[in-house]
């Protein structure tokens, strides 16, 4: 008997609700959504929204009482603590949206998944980084309105290293700490810049290994509904889910 294929999703804010939209349309097959959200208006809106089957948890013992083939982590690195270790020992596959709360984990399984986010590249940064890296420098640039802020002029609101970038802003610098696990954290430097001129969510990426050099820059849309976020970091957990549960076909 073949087992139903379910999605669940810890968080119901932007990422979440372009996830739930993307099993709607058919891009993700799955047979049951899961949401959970500690604030249940929020899932039950999602689910209220859509013609397929969800169903609303009230919290993640009852989620993993469905038997998700995959939980997406899409609510805060705190969630991720809380959560992971209970995740695993179901033998459940997870999506970390909320990278930074692995920069300091002890958790290595294969069945954690990190996608690339806003940014792209890994293979390659990854591929150099057996050989060996020098450096990484990240240069973040976002508009004042993604930051809290209101300046009038470009400024420079950070400077220093991922783990310290993850710490002070721990939604808007997932990509540091993705650049972090994929190379070395002492290895990676980052610039926070408030700019605003840039109304995308802008990364400059400069890596220096033992054969040369590489650059890469991306300047993603902020998704509508968080500005904190780019929308291609929610399509990069899209693309994740999707390959995930064509393993489990």
């Amino acid at each position: 008997m073949m087992r139903l294929k379910k999605v669940g999703i810890i968080g119901c804010g932007a990422i979440g609700t372009l996830i739930s939209n993307a099993i709607e349309k058919g891009i993700i097959k799955c047979d049951e959504l899961i949401l959970y959200d500690r604030n249940v208006e929020r899932a039950e809106k999602i689910r209220d929204s859509l013609h397929v089957p969800v169903t609303v948890v009230k919290g993640l013992e009852e989620m993993l009482r469905l038997k998700p083939t995959v939980i997406v982590e899409a609510a805060s690195q705190q969630a991720v603590k809380e959560y992971i270790d209970r995740i695993l020992t179901e033998n459940i596959e997870l999506i970390v949206m909320s990278v930074g709360a692995l920069l300091d984990s002890k958790v290595k399984s294969e069945k954690v998944h990190i996608p690339s986010g806003a940014i792209g590249g890994l293979d390659a940064i990854s591929s150099a980084m057996t050989a060996g890296v020098n450096e990484v420098v990240l240069t973040t640039r976002k508009n004042p309105k993604a930051l809290d802020m209101n300046n009038r002029e470009e400024k420079t609101v950070f400077e220093g290293s991922a783990r310290e970038a993850v710490r002070r802003f721990p939604r808007e610098m997932n990509v540091a700490a993705t650049l972090a696990l994929t190379t070395k954290p002492e290895k990676v430097k980052v610039r926070v810049i408030s700019d605003p001129k840039v109304e995308r969510n802008v990364h400059e990426i400069r890596v220096k290994w033992k054969h040369g050099d590489m650059q890469f820059k991306f300047a993603n849309e902020p998704h509508p509904e968080n500005p904190r976020t780019s929308a291609l970091a929610a399509w990069s957990a899209i693309s994740l889910l999707k390959k995930i549960l064509e393993k489990h076909a």
